[in-house]
């Protein structure tokens, strides 16, 4: 199979075997999720750290290895150059880099990846770019992007710690709060609600806490004057980070933080909601509807800290411009 085959966009699989337990899991998923006849739902158990989601992945059938699942990731998958040289996996072309803030790019290998598997589901002819994973690198050998999961509903459950995939589409009956969300360069962004104001937010679950652009801190209340709170890095620059307590609470659907600790940044446009936040729901993703379920037995929450800084480097997005292969050798 050539890389030309990309074109028609990966096709995934899903195994007959699978993990203990997935049995009551189908039962619970059929009642709010419309599955397609014959075809089953998998799961695989996730590892928290630093609130983050990561799954361990059979790549080119070895492994496992451990990859962050991030929903801010633009591309299907991201493989540090080590792993790509411990499998032997080819270069088969190019892709331009950018972060969020647009202010640079970098070029960087396209490899092909003969599968991906995860639990009992296996993506095949995956488009992967080979990346540097800045402070990942010690926690894992790769990411897995949020279009990846396109054909799926993706549910991360953050109190049961596993990752559930399943076809089909959520119900408007579904049990929960159902929000849309749009999708920009791959990456869901819904809104959210802070005194008043109706913000853009990527959900993103490969990010710390709740980080605000300057544009949007200027509009809004904090407890204290925010102050220095450390320093970032993104592709293209460095930069200043403050933080602070708000003093209006912030919506999430019909979720509330109260007394939200947040950081502000100068180098994004949008509001960014990573996974210490996120590690009080149960959320599933259905991008063929471009909507999402969220659920959590509390409806009023605290924001604390993030248990590291937030690094405020989105892993970067593979720009559609460059979706046709450059040929190398």
């Amino acid at each position: 199979m050539t890389p030309l085959s990309w074109a028609l966009g990966n096709r995934a699989r899903i195994g007959l075997s699978l993990l203990p337990g997935v049995c009551g899991l189908l039962f619970a998923l059929s009642s709010w999720a419309q599955e397609r006849p014959g075809v089953m739902a998998a799961t695989a158990p996730i590892e928290l750290i630093h609130d983050k989601p990561y799954v361990e992945v059979m790549v080119n059938g070895r492994g496992p290895y451990r990859f962050l699942v991030d929903t801010g990731t633009g591309t299907q998958a991201l493989i540090s150059p080590e792993l790509v040289h411990e499998l032997g996996i080819p270069t088969v072309g190019h892709a331009r880099l950018t972060d969020p803030s647009g202010q640079g790019e970098q070029r960087s290998d396209m490899v092909w990846v003969e599968s991906l598997k995860i639990g009992g589901v296996e993506f095949e002819e995956v488009q992967a770019v080979e990346h540097r994973l800045f402070r990942e690198e010690q926690n894992c050998q790769g990411v897995l992007g949020f279009p990846l999961f396109e054909d799926y509903l993706l549910t991360l459950d953050y109190p049961g710690r596993k990752m559930v995939l399943s076809a089909g589409t959520l119900p408007k009956s579904a049990a929960g709060s159902v929000l849309p969300f749009q999708m920009k360069d791959g990456v869901p962004i819904a809104r959210l609600q802070i005194d008043g104001l109706g913000v853009d937010a990527q959900v993103d679950t490969g990010g710390n806490g709740l980080s605000l652009p300057d544009a949007v801190a200027v509009q809004i209340r904090f407890q204290t004057t925010p102050v220095e709170y450390g320093t970032a890095e993104s592709l293209a620059t460095r930069f200043s980070l403050r933080a602070a307590r708000l003093q209006p609470d912030v919506w999430f659907g019909p979720y509330v933080f109260r007394r939200a600790f947040v950081e502000i940044n100068s180098a994004f446009p949008l509001v960014n909601i990573g996974s210490t936040p996120l590690k009080n729901f149960v959320i599933t993703f259905d991008q063929a509807e471009g909507v999402m379920l969220l659920y959590s037995k509390d409806r009023v929450m605290r924001l604390d800290a993030s248990p590291v800084l937030v690094e405020m480097q989105n892993e970067p997005r593979h720009q559609a411009s460059d979706a046709k292969l450059v040929p190398v050798g």
